[in-house]
């Protein structure tokens, strides 16, 4: 049965580090979630007179540390003053020296977005005119090398070993209760704990390296570390640290006493387990929501429950999918699983389907934003290919419970046989037994009678060990017997292969999952997509003596967030027509209760100058004759309103006259 198991097992093995493997190489290096959607100055533009500062604004929030946003002079000494701050929801901000020289400046940004996952870039712009610089300009690779790789296996390896740790132990609690006695299954439940564990720990340590330098010196920086517990993904590593010592505890009364207890007792300790085992569980996949994707973006308070059920859904599928291969492989001839804990495991899976099916449906929705992600989108390509594992992974489950029907028709037929057979070997292990005690018996009378010399109790004591060993072998030899006509079953054979062919794919989909995680999701890509081509417009328009200035806005309360595009026509001294338009993040137009823009010109005291356009139709306000008394760089403000008590103000500066 060992060299049976080995081969499956490598192959197992080797699938995973195929997949897991292929799709890192793939996925790129960095993951980021939040994208740059604007900046001021943009990219390559020209501005006749040095900005007082720079501002970067995202898709979502980010976390600043001092030298998160850097601007460059072109022989690349650092020109910035004091540190970023955050001027309004998602736009940060580094103020610069005065008096700055004409030429090419490069901006460098190093944040970690909301959903933990670093972000850097770069890009330049001009004052006068370009001029050569020094500093190389591309984008910034983070989260890969040594220390990415390392951190994408310890983010899988925790994946897994909390399928393995939360499924295996709802199995055995709601499928096979006699499984608690199973050595393979006990050591299948703590790897997984043991896997989890040592996975949390090894993220803990990466951590700071992984979103800073990405140096494998920076692992054990124990200054690092300190600052990775203050942010919320070191908070939430900490928290599944401390939940996992609780876990602890419930594997030890699972394994340890659970199947020496009476009926009752044993009902009411299950009882008190599977509550135990729900909250503990629920904790741990929290540790996960809270951190990541359902914690940022839309709806977050229903995400992340969300979240936590589509967790929970497939542990209880996939972990309990791993234990009942266990167990159909590597239980012992006297504890076999039985048809019965199959097709309750098959109810438990069909309701884990559900819940994934419900809870997938609603992630996908609030990840992809439109159809057109799916296809134009890693993250909607590897969505679908995830869909694909799951309706494979399907199907493949309806062929074992077509087996597992099969295997309980054919253990009824052969109940009444089987006490006979049963009988049989017991009696053939008893009779060994008894004749091996009898024999010992005869010699040792037969020693008393010839003065129980020292030779002849010799004699009697090696007789009676080999018979008690041969009888030790027969009923080991009866019992691999039963095992092997057990197994030769072609039922539980066919059953055996079918969940062998789930697990292969399980472990397949669990790989696609993790780096799914970690790519930036198909909403987000397709706003920054958006917010370039807007940019690229605004520059084509300024150029031809009109200004468009599109400025991202959250006002922080339900469907508060947009776009606000203000369009200034001819853009010169004295009168202009000014269009203003108000979209969603997808780009439709919206009604907002109230848009207003004011023009300041800080150089000569100028304003702010108030404009209140008036509505047109959805989304598109205009006002005609908007008087600017004279040429500067002008800071356009728009404030919007969009609900009672929410309201936010956001600003560019536009060339004017």
């Amino acid at each position: 049965m060992t060299q049976t198991i080995a081969p499956r097992v490598r192959t197992l093995v080797l699938l995973f580090l195929a997949t897991t493997g292929l799709l890192l190489a793939t996925a790129g290096p960095a993951s980021a979630h939040a994208a740059l959607t604007g900046s001021d100055p943009q990219q390559g533009v020209v501005v006749d007179k040095a900005p007082t500062q720079v501002s970067l604004t995202f898709s979502e929030q980010v976390s600043l540390s001092a030298d998160s946003l850097r601007v460059l002079d072109p022989k690349g000494k650092a020109v910035q003053n004091g540190t970023p701050t955050n001027l309004s929801g998602t736009t940060y901000a580094v103020r610069l020296h005065s008096g700055l020289p004409d030429g090419t400046y490069t901006v460098t940004y190093h944040v970690v977005s909301a959903d933990s996952h670093p972000v850097a870039g770069a890009y330049t712009f001009s004052i006068g005119a370009p001029s050569k610089t020094s500093v190389a300009v591309s984008d910034e690779t983070v989260g890969g090398g040594l220390v990415g790789g390392l951190y994408g296996f310890g983010r899988y390896m925790s994946y897994a070993g909390f399928v393995v740790l939360v499924g295996g132990a709802a199995f055995v609690l709601a499928c096979w209760q006699r499984g608690a006695g199973v050595r393979a299954v006990q050591r299948l439940v703590v790897s997984g704990w043991v896997t989890l564990t040592s996975a949390t720990l090894l993220l803990l340590l990466l951590r700071g390296s992984y979103t800073g330098s990405g140096k494998v010196g920076d692992i054990f920086d124990l200054d690092l570390l300190g600052q990775v517990l203050q942010t919320k993904t070191g908070a939430a590593l900490v928290s599944r640290l401390l939940l996992l010592a609780a876990a602890a505890l419930f594997i030890a009364v699972l394994f340890g006493a659970y199947e020496k207890r009476e009926d009752e007792e044993k009902r009411d300790l299950t009882f008190g387990l599977a509550v135990g085992g729900v909250v503990v569980s629920a904790g741990l996949a929290a540790s996960w929501a809270m951190s990541e994707h359902a914690s940022v973006g839309l709806q977050a308070g229903i995400a992340m429950p969300v979240d936590v059920v589509h967790l929970l859904a497939v542990a209880a599928w996939l972990g309990g999918l791993t234990a009942l291969l266990v167990a159909l492989y590597k239980a012992p001839a006297e504890t076999p699983v039985d048809s019965a804990a199959v097709r309750r495991f098959s109810t438990v899976a069909f309701g884990s389907v559900v819940a994934l099916v419900l809870t997938g449906t609603y992630q996908s929705w609030r990840q992809l934003g439109s159809w057109s992600a799916f296809t134009d989108t890693w993250y909607g390509q590897l969505l679908l290919v995830k869909i694909g594992l799951v309706a494979l992974l399907v199907g493949i489950a309806y062929i074992s419970r077509r087996w597992t029907a099969r295997l309980a028709q054919t253990v009824g037929e052969g109940s009444r046989k089987a006490p006979e057979k049963e009988s049989v070997s017991v009696s053939g292990a008893g009779s060994a037994a008894r004749g091996a005690t009898k024999k010992g018996g005869d010699t040792k009378a037969g020693s008393a009678k010839a003065g129980d010399t020292k030779a002849g109790g010799a004699k009697a004591g090696g007789t009676s060990k080999r018979d008690a060993q041969l009888a030790r072998q027969r009923a080991a030899v009866d019992a691999a017997r039963q095992k092997r006509e057990r197994d030769a079953d072609p039922n539980r054979f066919g059953l055996r292969r079918s969940v062998f062919a789930e697990a292969g794919v399980a472990v397949v989909l669990l790989a696609v999952t993790t780096v799914l995680t970690q790519t930036e999701p198909g909403r987000t890509e397709e706003e920054a997509k958006a917010a370039t081509s807007s940019s690229s417009s605004s520059s084509s328009d300024a150029s031809a003596g009109a200004v468009t200035l599109t400025m991202p806005f959250d006002t922080g309360g339900s469907d508060g967030k947009g776009v606000v595009t203000v369009d200034l026509d001819p853009a010169r001294v004295g009168a202009n027509e000014m269009h203003v338009y108000v979209q969603r993040p997808n780009g439709r137009a919206f009604d907002i209760p109230e848009v207003k823009i004011a023009f300041t010109l800080e150089s000569q005291k100028i304003g702010p100058l108030p404009v209140v356009p008036d509505h047109i139709t959805t989304g598109h306000w205009s006002a005609n004759g908007v008087q600017i008394p004279v040429a500067g760089d002008w800071e356009v403000a728009a404030t919007v309103r969009t609900s009672d008590i929410d309201q936010t103000t956001v600003s560019k500066n536009a060339q004017i006259g």
